[in-house]
């Protein structure tokens, strides 16, 4: 290949529709955080979610009307920066060999369209020890509501244990459990300019991806993890816990455990649960299709 201007962007242009190519391919199907999370666009550095926990309810309007009193949480997200960044020698491009490099190409775009499943993944491993917005962890046994004569009790999200995690959710809303805030989208850019250092100094092109964005935590009230074995009795347990979940002044929810989020290592447990004919006895299967599975590999 001769190098001038042209086929340097032709080769960018070349580089650009592989990783477009790539990217487009894993958009298409239906992405684990596209399920599980609630995508945000971002302007700033970070966002603030005041509204979440502010659940109010309708009354009848006999009279003037009546300001709810709120309770506001100042749960912020903030955007994190990412990098992929790959070298390709120059002379292999000017020995017209740069063609063996776009599949690679191809698979950098895949990676970044799939980016946002890993950065949901360690959130969601992470969310038993972090805060979310009522200053419990997203994952707790005493997370503060107040009742309908104003004392506090405590709702319980996580149903203890040691084993594999296995996740019950509700993502019939809009509002789901976690939060994929996204204030740059991934962009495919190149250092290929003969003036360039990396050009001039170590004789090779350089072309990078660079994004913006972050995971955060939703409502608790729409998940449930546990840690004990996946059967019948604590799957149960976890749809109960559920239900019964109530928003301040003690009105329902209208919870609808839908989702059953499981990794590998549970996922015959979740089929045989939820779209089997028989349980384990051979009794009919009282739980089947009262929820979807959704196998990841990235909760492992």
């Amino acid at each position: 290949m001769i190098i001038n201007r042209a086929s340097i962007e032709a080769l960018f242009i070349g580089y650009k529709s592989a990783f477009q190519g790539g990217f487009e391919s894993i958009r298409a199907v239906d992405s684990f955080y596209k399920q599980i999370a609630m995508e945000v666009p971002s302007t700033k550095s970070s966002e603030v979610y005041p509204w979440l926990g502010a659940m109010p309810r309708f009354r009848e309007w006999l009279g003037p009307r009546i300001l709810n009193n709120l309770r506001t949480h100042d749960f912020t997200i903030r955007n994190r920066s990412f990098e992929n960044t790959v070298a390709v020698p120059r002379e292999r491009i000017e020995d017209d060999e740069w063609g063996v490099y776009k599949p690679f190409f191809k698979q950098m775009g895949s990676a970044a369209a799939s980016f946002p499943d890993e950065l949901l993944a360690e959130a969601i491993v992470l969310a038993e020890s972090a805060l979310c917005y009522d200053g419990q962890f997203f994952f707790d046994t005493d997370h503060p509501v107040l009742n309908a004569d104003g004392s506090t009790s405590v709702a319980v999200n996580h149903g203890g244990g040691a084993g594999n995690r296995w996740y019950l959710m509700d993502l019939t809303k809009e509002i789901k459990p976690f939060i994929f805030q996204q204030r740059k989208k991934p962009e495919f850019v190149s250092k290929d300019k003969p003036t360039d250092d990396n050009v001039f100094d170590r004789n090779e092109y350089v072309y990078g991806v660079d994004t913006r964005c972050n995971v955060g935590f939703g409502l608790w009230q729409m998940a449930y993890l546990s840690r004990q074995p996946l059967t019948a009795a604590n799957y149960s347990a976890a749809r109960a816990a559920m239900l019964a979940f109530k928003a301040d002044n003690g009105r329902p929810l209208n919870i609808n455990p839908s989702h059953l989020v499981v990794g590998p290592s549970n996922e015959g447990a979740a089929r045989k649960l939820l779209m089997n004919d028989a349980a384990t006895g051979g009794e009919s299967n009282e739980w089947k299709g009262t929820a979807k599975p959704i196998v990841t590999q990235y909760l492992t």
